[in-house]
């Protein structure tokens, strides 16, 4: 049987969505899901230290980054040890997880059984189901990796039909990172409009943007959607002084009339795997909730109290 080791939590998530789960080897210090794959050994690690707040991790990855290509470092000897076939990675951000250059060096100086590399880079939802076929391709599983995609494009579309029916659209701005600010990019402009909202800050397909206070208070956004890179809810809670704590915080629309919503979104939006069909649903509850119901309220999101 093929033996996998996957380098990035999504691509875990795509191993497993295609039957292939009990091909896998091998995991990243961050895959979590679904349950089991924890069980398996952890083939990186960080080279900093992930508790702290937003801005000490901010800058601690910029001080890794100034020095090194990768703010992850990868177990050679663990991956040699388990022979993999396939390695599965990223190219798409260096703070997401290992550096392609490392896995790259590892793979042909260091991993006896020589495995072939596939890299994934997803930028939009039409890279996200690109990469799932290409994951099936690659595990000889291709119709099921057709029948994935279909069944999670069908869901997408429901969510959409329903949502073209409202009238109101609400203007949303979704927060990726509280310290310093920035927007959430890439599928997440997509998911919004799906969700039946109106996408502030970024554009479909292309990276986070930082984002200006003076910017967020100009825009006015109808709703605040917080989901920041790699925070469950718990976290994120914790996080929110970074913002309450600003000066221009009260001046917006959406903290004063409560609509700011904190989500989990390690396990949802910045994740480009099967769950971002959840993620849509998400914000199709918190953006129209007479429309949908809270299904995943107090587990993938709620609402902000002051």
């Amino acid at each position: 049987m093929t033996r996998i080791v996957s380098l990035l939590p999504s691509s875990t998530e795509i191993i497993c969505a295609l039957g292939c789960g009990d091909r896998l080897v091998g995991r990243s210090h961050e895959c979590d899901y679904p349950p089991g794959v924890a069980d398996l050994p952890a083939c990186t690690a960080p080279k900093f230290d992930p508790d702290g707040t937003s801005y000490q991790v901010d800058q601690r990855v910029k001080a890794i980054l100034q020095e090194a290509a990768s703010v992850y470092r990868v177990d050679a000897d663990l991956l040699d040890e388990l022979a993999p076939d396939w390695l599965v990675t990223q190219s798409q951000c260096e703070v997401c997880a290992v550096s392609l250059a490392d896995v790259e060096e590892a793979a042909g100086q260091l991993v006896r059984s020589q495995p072939a590399i596939l890299s994934l880079q997803p930028n939009a939802l039409a890279d996200v189901w690109g990469d799932i076929k290409r994951v099936a391709v690659a595990l000889e599983v291709t119709e099921r990796g057709r029948a994935l995609v279909a069944q999670l494009r069908q869901r997408l579309d429901q969510i959409a039909a329903r949502t073209c029916a409202i009238g109101h659209r609400p203007r949303i701005a979704c927060i990726e990172w509280f310290e310093p600010l920035m927007a959430a990019g890439n599928w997440i402009p997509e998911l919004v409009e799906i969700a039946g909202g109106q996408p502030l800050f970024a554009t479909a397909g292309t990276h986070s943007p930082w984002l200006a206070w003076d910017a967020l208070v100009e825009a006015q956004p109808d709703g605040i959607v917080l989901m920041p890179c790699g925070f469950d809810m718990p976290r994120s809670g914790r996080e929110l002084p970074a913002l309450t704590r600003h000066p221009l915080w009260s001046r917006l629309p959406a903290v004063q009339q409560g609509q700011v919503f904190l989500t989990d979104g390690n396990q949802f939006f910045n994740r480009p795997g099967p769950r971002l069909v959840e993620s849509a649903e998400i914000l199709a509850e918190i953006l129209h909730p007479q429309q949908f119901r809270g299904t995943h309220e107090h587990q993938g999101w709620k609402r902000w109290e002051s």
